[in-house]
C-alpha cells in the first residue's frame, strides 16, 4: 500500500470537515424556525436564488440526493405551502418546483434565525481566517465533484 491510503493530513482535514459538519448541521437545526428542518432550508434557498422552476430530479442533482429522497422534501414543502409544483406542459411525466410567497417568507425567517449563528462562529475565528481558508475548501468540494 502506498502512503497516500495512510496519509495522516488527508485523515485529519476530513475528520475536520465531518466533524463541523455534523456540529453545524446540529446548531443551525435548532435555530431554524419550529417544523422547518435544514433540508427545508436549503431546498427553499436554492430556490429563491435560481428564481426560476426546476424538476425534482434537477434539485435531486444539485443537492446530491436520491430522487426519492427529493420527492420526499418537496412533498413536505408543497404541504407547508412553501413550494408550487406543477405539471411540466411541455412533458406530462415531469413535475417542474417553483418556490412560493409563502415560501419566500419562510426561508427569509429562517435566515435571520441562523444568520446570527453563522455570524458569531465566523467573528470567533476572525473574517481574515475565513477568507483565507474559502479557496482551499472551495477547491477541494470542486475536486470532490470532479470524481463523481
Amino acid at each position: 500500500m502506498s502512503d497516500t491510503y495512510n496519509d495522516p493530513l488527508a485523515v485529519a482535514l476530513f475528520s475536520e470537515i465531518l466533524m463541523a459538519d455534523q456540529l453545524a448541521r446540529n446548531r443551525l437545526g435548532k435555530a431554524l424556525p419550529k417544523g422547518m428542518e435544514l433540508s427545508h432550508f436549503a431546498v427553499l434557498n436554492h430556490l429563491a436564488h435560481v428564481n426560476t422552476e426546476r424538476n425534482p430530479a434537477q434539485l435531486a442533482a444539485a443537492f446530491h440526493v436520491t430522487r426519492g429522497a427529493m420527492t420526499n422534501t418537496l412533498s413536505k414543502l408543497e404541504w407547508a405551502g412553501y413550494v408550487h409544483i406543477r405539471p411540466d406542459w411541455e412533458d406530462a411525466r415531469r413535475k417542474l418546483v417553483v418556490i412560493s410567497p409563502a415560501g419566500r417568507t419562510a426561508r427569509d425567517e429562517a435566515l435571520r434565525a441562523i444568520t446570527p449563528v453563522i455570524a458569531e462562529a465566523v467573528s470567533s475565528i476572525g473574517s481574515e481566517r475565513v477568507r483565507a481558508a474559502l479557496p482551499v475548501l472551495r477547491e477541494l468540494r470542486q475536486r470532490l465533484n470532479e470524481e463523481e
